[in-house]
């Protein structure tokens, strides 16, 4: 008897684990093929605005002319991050943009946090929803409206500049033509602004907490400090590691808008970041290839800080972006 042996093809290891994947997609897609079709526009969006942008950055490495457009313009490498580096104002900008950022991170992080705990404890509900409200109007207003207010209140007759030389006994003119000045102004004013808008997310955090923690806290005697301290922190700790992480991820970025609209030659020593620096010699004076430099360079730092500090919470706190 002829004995036929049949040979029988073997499978990748990998194999049945690719086929239950691309069943699963497939299977996925049939069932919720119009939520698909709905991302469709939010995925175009990201591709033509957020990503096809991106091929820009290749004039920082170029010698950019408008006339003779993006092939044309003479390739000249690493000059313009070389000339950033060396160039008068490289320290002064850094320094600025830190500084400001960390006054930002100091003060304006932690005051949220501070409204947010301070508005959990009213039982008052009106009174509540009063201070909310006019926490939360601020924001609202257009940032050029609100610089125009900070130069009136900081002016030579303003009623900062009044109560300023009442405390101190000093005179003094406007008070935006003080570079010691600056700082402060500028991340108080933005306290003002954002606190009650910042606030919302721990408030809505502090309110999916379960209210047995209180009730078992109130029973051994805990007063509203330790419950604060024990209960309501740990419980939003979460969220603050999350924003915060994003905070130290934009340490080296700046809005210009407001700093343009309220600095000027006499603070540029405290005033002037690397976004203004930016505007100045990417606008002002067409340096395009420069300015984008410039851009690139602090959007790779904010990136490297990001990531570390990202790292940094998820060994210490087990929470991270990813």
């Amino acid at each position: 008897m002829e004995i036929v042996r049949k040979s029988r093809k073997i499978a990748p290891a990998g194999a049945p684990k690719l086929n239950n994947t691309r069943k699963t997609i497939k299977k996925d897609l049939r069932k919720n093929w119009f939520v698909y079709v709905l991302a469709i526009p939010v995925v175009a969006w990201f591709l033509v605005f957020c990503y096809g942008p991106m091929w820009g950055v290749l004039i920082a490495f170029k010698d950019y002319k408008p006339l003779l457009g993006f092939a044309e313009s003479d390739w000249v490498g690493f000059k313009h991050f070389i000339d950033f580096f060396q160039g008068p104002y490289f320290w002064r900008v850094i320094k600025n943009t830190l500084l400001l950022n960390v006054w930002g991170i100091v003060f304006g992080f932690t005051a949220p946090i501070i409204l947010a705990l301070m508005l959990n404890e009213i039982r008052d509900g009106k009174f509540k929803k009063s201070v909310q409200t006019i926490t939360y109007m601020p924001h609202f207003i257009s940032l050029v409206v609100v610089c125009g207010i900070i130069h009136i209140f900081t002016a030579d007759e303003g009623v900062v500049t009044q109560a300023l030389q009442w405390i101190t006994g000093k005179d003094y003119t406007s008070l935006l033509g003080y570079s010691s000045f600056f700082r402060p102004i500028y991340t108080f004013s933005g306290i003002w602004q954002n606190i009650g808008w910042d606030s919302i997310i721990y408030l809505a955090a502090m309110s999916s907490i379960d209210p047995a923690l209180y009730e078992a806290a109130e029973i051994d005697g805990i007063g509203r400090i330790k419950k604060m301290w024990y209960i309501t922190l740990p419980q939003i700790t979460p969220i603050i590691v999350i924003l915060f992480i994003f905070a130290i991820g934009g340490l080296m970025a700046s809005g210009y808008e407001k700093i343009i609209l309220l600095y000027n030659p006499l603070t540029y020593d405290t005033a002037d970041v690397i976004a203004s620096y930016v505007y100045r010699r990417g606008l002002r004076e067409a340096s395009l290839s420069f300015s984008t430099a410039v851009g690139l360079f602090s959007a790779i730092i904010n990136f490297a800080l990001l990531w570390a500090t990202n790292r940094i919470a998820r060994r210490t706190s087990e929470v991270s972006l990813w």
